[in-house]
Protein backbone atom coordinates (compact mmCIF):
# COMPACT_ATOMS: atom_id res chain seq x y z
CA UNK A 1 0.00 0.00 0.00
CA UNK A 2 0.71 3.95 -0.22
CA UNK A 3 0.01 5.86 2.38
CA UNK A 4 -0.15 9.57 3.75
CA UNK A 5 0.82 10.44 7.00
CA UNK A 6 0.14 14.23 7.43
CA UNK A 7 0.25 16.37 10.55
CA UNK A 8 -1.74 19.00 10.19
CA UNK A 9 -0.42 21.38 13.43
CA UNK A 10 1.30 20.76 16.40
CA UNK A 11 5.16 22.26 16.67
CA UNK A 12 5.53 18.58 18.87
CA UNK A 13 6.10 14.89 16.71
CA UNK A 14 2.74 13.20 16.88
CA UNK A 15 2.55 10.06 18.44
CA UNK A 16 -0.31 8.85 16.96
CA UNK A 17 1.34 9.33 13.62
CA UNK A 18 4.29 7.69 14.69
CA UNK A 19 2.42 5.05 15.34
CA UNK A 20 0.36 4.30 12.73
CA UNK A 21 3.69 4.55 10.44
CA UNK A 22 5.34 2.71 12.70
CA UNK A 23 2.68 0.11 11.71
CA UNK A 24 2.47 0.35 8.27
CA UNK A 25 5.99 0.19 7.46
CA UNK A 26 5.99 -3.07 9.35
CA UNK A 27 3.89 -4.25 7.24
CA UNK A 28 5.64 -3.13 4.36
CA UNK A 29 3.82 -0.27 3.05
CA UNK A 30 5.25 2.59 1.69
CA UNK A 31 4.56 5.77 3.60
CA UNK A 32 5.04 9.22 2.94
CA UNK A 33 4.63 11.60 5.82
CA UNK A 34 3.93 15.33 5.30
CA UNK A 35 3.19 18.54 7.19
CA UNK A 36 1.64 20.09 4.31
CA UNK A 37 -2.00 19.97 3.68
CA UNK A 38 -1.82 20.22 -0.09
CA UNK A 39 -0.04 17.54 -2.36
CA UNK A 40 3.15 18.58 -3.81
CA UNK A 41 5.05 17.77 -7.50
CA UNK A 42 6.63 15.07 -6.27
CA UNK A 43 4.24 12.28 -4.55
CA UNK A 44 2.53 9.65 -6.03
CA UNK A 45 -0.88 10.51 -8.10
CA UNK A 46 -2.83 8.02 -6.12
CA UNK A 47 -2.69 6.77 -2.27
CA UNK A 48 -4.23 3.45 -0.51
CA UNK A 49 -4.71 5.57 1.90
CA UNK A 50 -4.44 9.34 3.61
CA UNK A 51 -4.28 10.00 7.05
CA UNK A 52 -4.58 13.54 9.02
CA UNK A 53 -3.96 14.31 12.54
CA UNK A 54 -4.96 18.04 13.87
CA UNK A 55 -5.19 18.59 17.65
CA UNK A 56 -5.94 22.46 17.45
CA UNK A 57 -9.46 23.75 16.85
CA UNK A 58 -7.99 26.85 14.99
CA UNK A 59 -6.83 24.30 12.34
CA UNK A 60 -10.44 24.38 10.87
CA UNK A 61 -8.91 26.07 7.66
CA UNK A 62 -6.55 24.30 6.85
CA UNK A 63 -8.35 20.88 7.74
CA UNK A 64 -11.14 21.58 5.18
CA UNK A 65 -8.20 22.36 2.62
CA UNK A 66 -6.53 19.20 3.22
CA UNK A 67 -10.03 17.40 3.39
CA UNK A 68 -10.60 19.07 -0.67
CA UNK A 69 -7.50 17.90 -1.26
CA UNK A 70 -7.67 14.30 -0.26
CA UNK A 71 -11.90 13.41 0.42
CA UNK A 72 -11.45 9.98 1.57
CA UNK A 73 -8.66 10.63 4.05
CA UNK A 74 -8.93 9.33 7.81
CA UNK A 75 -8.92 12.29 9.73
CA UNK A 76 -8.27 12.34 13.66
CA UNK A 77 -7.13 14.31 16.77
CA UNK A 78 -8.79 16.68 19.25
CA UNK A 79 -9.06 19.43 16.32
CA UNK A 80 -11.29 17.31 14.16
CA UNK A 81 -14.88 16.64 14.82
CA UNK A 82 -14.18 12.66 14.66
CA UNK A 83 -14.25 10.90 17.74
CA UNK A 84 -11.89 8.17 16.66
CA UNK A 85 -8.93 7.39 18.00
CA UNK A 86 -5.47 5.54 16.36
CA UNK A 87 -6.10 2.55 19.36
CA UNK A 88 -9.34 1.98 17.57
CA UNK A 89 -7.46 1.23 14.43
CA UNK A 90 -4.55 -0.50 15.69
CA UNK A 91 -5.52 -1.98 19.27
CA UNK A 92 -5.12 -0.53 22.60
CA UNK A 93 -1.57 -2.92 22.99
CA UNK A 94 0.41 -1.49 20.02
CA UNK A 95 3.18 1.15 21.22
CA UNK A 96 5.74 0.93 18.50
CA UNK A 97 6.50 4.84 17.11
CA UNK A 98 8.57 5.73 13.94
CA UNK A 99 10.85 8.22 15.27
CA UNK A 100 12.15 8.41 11.49
CA UNK A 101 9.19 10.70 10.49
CA UNK A 102 11.10 13.70 12.97
CA UNK A 103 14.95 13.48 12.34
CA UNK A 104 16.02 16.11 14.70
CA UNK A 105 14.51 14.93 17.29
CA UNK A 106 16.73 13.27 19.84
CA UNK A 107 14.43 12.77 22.97
CA UNK A 108 12.41 10.19 23.65
CA UNK A 109 8.50 11.02 24.20
CA UNK A 110 5.70 9.34 25.49
CA UNK A 111 2.84 8.73 28.25
CA UNK A 112 3.46 6.92 31.62
CA UNK A 113 -0.13 7.76 32.29
CA UNK A 114 -3.56 8.62 30.52
CA UNK A 115 -6.78 10.12 31.60
CA UNK A 116 -7.46 12.68 34.65
CA UNK A 117 -8.80 13.29 38.18
CA UNK A 118 -10.83 16.08 37.08
CA UNK A 119 -13.52 16.77 34.52
CA UNK A 120 -12.61 20.49 33.48
CA UNK A 121 -15.47 21.82 31.16
CA UNK A 122 -12.71 23.47 28.59
CA UNK A 123 -10.65 19.88 28.69
CA UNK A 124 -11.14 16.49 26.25
CA UNK A 125 -8.72 14.34 28.19
CA UNK A 126 -11.39 12.93 30.35
CA UNK A 127 -14.08 12.18 27.48
CA UNK A 128 -10.70 10.69 25.20
CA UNK A 129 -8.80 9.24 27.93
CA UNK A 130 -10.92 8.54 30.75
CA UNK A 131 -9.90 8.11 34.26
CA UNK A 132 -6.09 8.21 35.46
CA UNK A 133 -3.67 5.07 34.81
CA UNK A 134 -0.64 3.68 34.34
CA UNK A 135 -0.02 2.55 31.14
CA UNK A 136 4.09 2.82 30.50
CA UNK A 137 7.20 2.65 32.26
CA UNK A 138 10.58 4.85 31.55
CA UNK A 139 12.13 1.95 30.29
CA UNK A 140 9.21 1.16 27.85
CA UNK A 141 9.30 5.28 26.36
CA UNK A 142 13.08 5.36 26.11
CA UNK A 143 14.88 5.07 22.76
CA UNK A 144 17.91 3.71 24.37
CA UNK A 145 21.71 4.78 23.70
CA UNK A 146 23.09 6.36 21.75
CA UNK A 147 19.65 8.70 22.36
CA UNK A 148 20.21 11.36 25.09
CA UNK A 149 18.75 11.06 28.38
CA UNK A 150 16.11 13.45 27.44
CA UNK A 151 12.74 12.40 28.00
CA UNK A 152 9.34 14.62 26.96
CA UNK A 153 6.42 13.00 28.91
CA UNK A 154 3.02 14.16 27.50
CA UNK A 155 1.00 12.97 30.84
CA UNK A 156 -2.05 15.19 31.41
CA UNK A 157 -2.21 14.13 35.71
CA UNK A 158 1.55 12.01 36.31
CA UNK A 159 0.21 12.35 40.37
CA UNK A 160 -2.98 10.96 39.14
CA UNK A 161 -1.97 7.66 38.44
CA UNK A 162 -1.47 5.43 41.73
CA UNK A 163 0.62 6.46 43.98
CA UNK A 164 2.81 3.27 43.90
CA UNK A 165 3.25 3.72 40.29
CA UNK A 166 4.22 7.72 40.19
CA UNK A 167 7.00 6.46 43.14
CA UNK A 168 8.20 4.14 40.89
CA UNK A 169 8.88 6.62 37.81
CA UNK A 170 9.96 8.83 39.50
CA UNK A 171 12.74 6.25 40.84
CA UNK A 172 13.51 5.65 37.17
CA UNK A 173 13.73 8.47 36.02
CA UNK A 174 16.25 9.59 39.01
CA UNK A 175 18.37 6.20 38.37
CA UNK A 176 18.38 6.52 34.80
CA UNK A 177 19.50 10.15 35.13
CA UNK A 178 17.05 11.55 33.07
CA UNK A 179 16.28 14.96 32.34
CA UNK A 180 12.56 15.21 31.81
CA UNK A 181 10.01 17.92 30.65
CA UNK A 182 6.60 17.49 32.01
CA UNK A 183 4.80 20.18 29.09
CA UNK A 184 1.24 19.35 29.99
CA UNK A 185 1.62 20.45 33.37
CA UNK A 186 1.21 19.26 36.62
CA UNK A 187 -1.55 20.09 38.60
CA UNK A 188 -0.42 22.33 41.30
CA UNK A 189 -3.78 22.61 43.29
CA UNK A 190 -3.43 18.97 44.16
CA UNK A 191 0.59 19.15 45.12
CA UNK A 192 1.75 17.84 48.50
CA UNK A 193 4.89 17.94 50.49
CA UNK A 194 5.32 14.27 49.00
CA UNK A 195 4.84 15.16 45.34
CA UNK A 196 6.76 18.10 45.71
CA UNK A 197 9.61 16.45 47.21
CA UNK A 198 9.40 14.13 44.25
CA UNK A 199 9.68 16.73 41.72
CA UNK A 200 12.41 18.31 43.00
CA UNK A 201 14.45 15.12 43.33
CA UNK A 202 14.11 14.86 39.69
CA UNK A 203 15.95 17.20 36.88
CA UNK A 204 13.16 18.47 35.26
CA UNK A 205 14.07 20.62 32.03
CA UNK A 206 11.81 22.76 29.38
CA UNK A 207 10.85 20.59 26.82
CA UNK A 208 12.71 21.81 23.16
CA UNK A 209 17.07 21.99 24.12
CA UNK A 210 16.29 19.76 27.73
CA UNK A 211 19.10 23.30 29.04
CA UNK A 212 16.29 25.13 31.55
CA UNK A 213 14.86 24.05 34.35
CA UNK A 214 11.19 24.01 33.78
CA UNK A 215 8.05 23.15 35.20
CA UNK A 216 4.70 23.63 34.10
CA UNK A 217 1.37 24.00 35.82
CA UNK A 218 -1.70 25.81 35.11
CA UNK A 219 -4.50 28.38 36.37
CA UNK A 220 -7.20 28.47 34.42
CA UNK A 221 -9.81 29.95 36.63
CA UNK A 222 -9.77 32.77 39.36
CA UNK A 223 -11.00 30.97 41.66
CA UNK A 224 -8.70 28.44 42.56
CA UNK A 225 -6.16 31.22 43.30
CA UNK A 226 -5.94 30.18 47.02
CA UNK A 227 -5.44 26.60 45.78
CA UNK A 228 -2.69 27.52 43.16
CA UNK A 229 -0.84 29.68 45.44
CA UNK A 230 -0.63 27.00 48.51
CA UNK A 231 0.80 24.55 45.99
CA UNK A 232 3.20 26.87 44.37
CA UNK A 233 4.48 27.75 48.28
CA UNK A 234 4.94 23.73 48.54
CA UNK A 235 6.92 23.52 45.45
CA UNK A 236 8.63 26.03 46.88
CA UNK A 237 9.34 24.96 50.03
CA UNK A 238 11.03 22.31 48.63
CA UNK A 239 13.39 23.77 46.71
CA UNK A 240 11.66 24.92 43.37
CA UNK A 241 12.37 27.84 42.71
CA UNK A 242 9.54 30.40 41.74
CA UNK A 243 11.70 31.06 38.34
CA UNK A 244 11.66 27.89 37.32
CA UNK A 245 7.39 27.34 37.18
CA UNK A 246 5.99 28.36 34.09
CA UNK A 247 1.92 28.79 34.49
CA UNK A 248 -0.27 28.44 31.66
CA UNK A 249 -3.34 30.43 32.28
CA UNK A 250 -6.65 30.04 30.26
CA UNK A 251 -8.12 33.10 28.63
CA UNK A 252 -11.16 33.84 27.18
CA UNK A 253 -13.47 30.85 28.23
CA UNK A 254 -15.40 31.30 31.36
CA UNK A 255 -18.53 33.18 30.99
CA UNK A 256 -17.98 37.19 32.50
CA UNK A 257 -14.25 36.96 32.13
CA UNK A 258 -12.84 40.12 31.67
CA UNK A 259 -9.28 41.81 31.11
CA UNK A 260 -9.47 42.46 34.87
CA UNK A 261 -9.31 38.57 35.69
CA UNK A 262 -5.95 38.32 33.31
CA UNK A 263 -3.98 40.98 34.50
CA UNK A 264 -4.48 39.72 38.27
CA UNK A 265 -3.63 36.30 37.61
CA UNK A 266 -0.47 37.55 35.55
CA UNK A 267 0.44 40.41 38.44
CA UNK A 268 0.09 37.84 40.94
CA UNK A 269 2.40 35.25 39.18
CA UNK A 270 4.58 37.49 38.27
CA UNK A 271 4.87 39.11 41.89
CA UNK A 272 5.40 35.07 43.03
CA UNK A 273 8.25 34.87 40.98
CA UNK A 274 6.42 32.32 37.80
CA UNK A 275 5.85 32.97 34.55
CA UNK A 276 2.77 33.32 33.18
CA UNK A 277 1.85 32.06 30.04
CA UNK A 278 -1.82 32.79 28.59
CA UNK A 279 -3.39 30.19 26.35
CA UNK A 280 -6.17 31.50 24.25
CA UNK A 281 -9.45 29.54 24.19
CA UNK A 282 -11.01 31.37 21.65
CA UNK A 283 -8.54 33.97 19.76
CA UNK A 284 -9.16 37.07 19.18
CA UNK A 285 -6.90 40.20 18.36
CA UNK A 286 -7.26 40.65 22.31
CA UNK A 287 -6.38 37.32 23.61
CA UNK A 288 -3.42 36.68 21.50
CA UNK A 289 -1.98 40.04 22.03
CA UNK A 290 -2.51 39.41 25.88
CA UNK A 291 -0.34 36.24 25.26
CA UNK A 292 1.95 37.93 23.15
CA UNK A 293 2.78 40.29 26.03
CA UNK A 294 3.25 37.95 28.32
CA UNK A 295 5.29 35.30 26.85
CA UNK A 296 7.61 38.12 25.51
CA UNK A 297 8.06 39.54 28.70
CA UNK A 298 7.05 42.89 27.41
CA UNK A 299 4.59 42.72 30.24
CA UNK A 300 7.67 43.61 32.67
CA UNK A 301 8.24 46.96 30.63
CA UNK A 302 5.08 47.85 28.97
CA UNK A 303 1.44 48.08 30.79
CA UNK A 304 -1.18 46.27 28.83
CA UNK A 305 -3.35 49.27 29.06
CA UNK A 306 -0.51 51.09 26.81
CA UNK A 307 0.18 48.31 24.85
CA UNK A 308 -3.25 48.00 23.04
CA UNK A 309 -3.16 51.46 22.81
CA UNK A 310 -0.38 50.97 20.55
CA UNK A 311 -1.52 48.33 18.22
CA UNK A 312 0.88 46.07 19.41
CA UNK A 313 -1.14 43.02 18.26
CA UNK A 314 0.77 40.36 16.57
CA UNK A 315 -0.10 41.45 13.05
CA UNK A 316 0.66 45.34 13.77
CA UNK A 317 3.87 44.21 15.54
CA UNK A 318 5.16 42.11 12.84
CA UNK A 319 4.65 44.57 10.67
CA UNK A 320 6.08 47.30 12.82
CA UNK A 321 9.30 45.05 12.84
CA UNK A 322 9.16 43.96 9.19
CA UNK A 323 9.65 47.97 9.11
Amino acid sequence: MKVRITQIDGALPNLALMKLSHWHKARGDEVHFSRSVERDMFEPAEYDRVYGSAIFKFSQERLMRFQRQFPGAIIGGTGTPSVGTVEELLGDDYEHYDYSLYPDVSFSMGFTQRGCRLSCKFCVVPKKEGKARSVSTIAQLYRGDPHPRHLHLLDNDFFGQPREQWQARIREIQDGKFKVALTQGINARMVDDESAAALASIDYREGKLFKDKRLYTAWDNKKDEARLIKGLETLSKHGIKPGHLMVYMLIGFWKGETEDDWLHRQSTLRAFGATPYPMPFVRTKETIGFQRWCVGAYDKAIPWEEWKAANYYPTNLRRKEAA
